[in-house]
C-alpha cells in the first residue's frame, strides 16, 4: 500500500479497475473512432501504473497528491499518444512519459530557480538527445546533440546541469548493516580551514587522548582533506570501518573537550 493511505486526490486506490490486453486493445479501437467513454476507461484502468511508479518518488518531501496528479497527466498523453500499430506494450510506453511528467514537476518546482530559457534549451536537449537514440541505437555525444540544435556544447552541459535534481549531503549512499555512509562523507575538503584546530591545545590534548589508528583517521580526513575511501586505502581497512572509526574518534573528543 502507497505509504498507508487508500484515497489519493478522491480515488479509492484499492477499487481501482485493472485491465486485460483484450480490454485494452479493445478500448485503444474504440478510443481512436472517438469513444470519450473508452478514453476514461483506459485511464480509469491504468491508475495503478501510475501508483506504481510515484512510489519512487515519495521520499522526496512532495505531497503524494501531488505527485499522482502529474502522473496522471502523463498517463493521459501516453493513452492520446499510443499507437496500436507498434509491436509494444502499453505499459512499457507510459511509464517513461509518467516518469517524464512528474521530473518536469519536480524540476520546475524545485527551491533551486531556473531560468525558463535555461530549462527550455535543456528539455530540447533531451528530446534530441532521445531522438538520437532512436536513429543510431546509441547515448548520443554532448557534441551530438549540440550540432543538432545548433547551439554550443557548454551551453547545452550548463542547461542539462542545470536542471539536475539537488542531492542532500544526509543521503545515504551505502550501508552495510552497520553505521550508513552519507554523501558528505565522500566529499574532499580542499580548503583545508579546520588545520587552525591544531592550534588550539585543547585539541591537541584530546586528540592525545585517541589511539594511534584515530589519530591517523582524523588528521587524514579533517587536515589533509581525504575522503573515506582514501583513507581506507592509505591505511588498510574497509571504508565502513573507517566510517565508524571516525564517529568513535569524534564522540571521544567531545566528550573529552
Amino acid at each position: 500500500m502507497l505509504v498507508n493511505k487508500v484515497e489519493i486526490c478522491g480515488v479509492n486506490t484499492s477499487k481501482l479497475p485493472v485491465l486485460t490486453s483484450a480490454q485494452m486493445q479493445s478500448l485503444f479501437e474504440a478510443m481512436r473512432r472517438g469513444d470519450q467513454e473508452a478514453r476514461q476507461k483506459l485511464i480509469q484502468g491504468n491508475l495503478r501504473l501510475v501508483l506504481s511508479v510515484i512510489q519512487r518518488f515519495i521520499n522526496r518531501g512532495e505531497y503524494v497528491d501531488d505527485l499522482f496528479q502529474m502522473g496522471c497527466i502523463g498517463l493521459i498523453k501516453a493513452i492520446d499518444n499510443f499507437d496500436l500499430r507498434q509491436n509494444v506494450k502499453f505499459s512499457t510506453y507510459a511509464v517513461p512519459m509518467i516518469i517524464g511528467e512528474i521530473r518536469r514537476y519536480l524540476r520546475d518546482n524545485s527551491v533551486l530557480r531556473v531560468s525558463r530559457s535555461l530549462r527550455d534549451v535543456a528539455y530540447k536537449a533531451l528530446q534530441v538527445r532521445d531522438a538520437l537514440m532512436n536513429r543510431y541505437n546509441r547515448e548520443p555525444s554532448i557534441s551530438e546533440v549540440a550540432r543538432e540544435l545548433n547551439l554550443p556544447r557548454e551551453e547545452i552541459v550548463f542547461a542539462l546541469d542545470a536542471i539536475q535534481e539537488p542531492v542532500s549531503l544526509f543521503d545515504p549512499i551505502y550501508q552495510d548493516g552497520g553505521d550508513p555512509i552519507y554523501v558528505m562523507d565522500q566529499i574532499r575538503d580542499e580548503r583545508n580551514q579546520d588545520g587552525a584546530w591544531l592550534e588550539s591545545l585543547a585539541i591537541k590534548e584530546a586528540l592525545e587522548k585517541l589511539n594511534e589508528r584515530e589519530r591517523m583517521i582524523l588528521k587524514l580526513r579533517f587536515f589533509e582533506g581525504k575522503t573515506q575511501v582514501e583513507v581506507a586505502e592509505e591505511i588498510g581497512i574497509s571504508q565502513a570501518q573507517v566510517s565508524r572509526l571516525e564517529k568513535a574518534a569524534l564522540q571521544h573528543m567531545r566528550r573529552y573537550l
